[in-house]
């Protein structure tokens, strides 16, 4: 058993699903790889996304310590996203799972070709 933030979970992999799971939070961790991005920036990146969901999947990502906020105290106001350490470290499995959807989708298609081949 593991205990993360008064939330028990049965494995680390549950944990690690409750961190990063979900259609939005290792897309938004992904597009913060490499650089600080602006809330309206985000939305752009991903539009599919209602504002409403990327404000929550921002906070829940904030609490876990995986992506920073940063408050400029300026009018209007001004806020901008970023990686923790925590954050950083999860670029190299998310990177791999990149690469296993690019040659699932691969090999999907050479399938999908060479059954349409055969059965001409």
């Amino acid at each position: 058993m593991i205990t993360f933030k008064n939330n028990e979970y049965q494995c680390s992999m549950e944990l690690t699903l409750a961190l990063i799971g979900g259609k939005w939070k290792a897309l938004i961790l992904w597009h913060l790889s490499d650089k600080i991005l602006r809330y309206s920036e985000l939305r752009k990146i991903l539009p599919k996304v209602t504002p409403k969901m990327l404000t929550h999947q921002l906070r829940e990502l904030e609490d876990s310590g995986l992506v920073k906020r940063f408050i400029y105290t300026q009018i209007p106001p001004k806020v901008e996203y970023s990686l923790t350490q925590a954050g950083k470290s999860l670029l190299p499995i998310l990177d791999t799972l990149c690469k296993w959807g690019q040659n699932y989708a691969d090999e999907y298609e050479n399938k999908a070709s060479n059954n349409e081949t055969h059965s001409e």
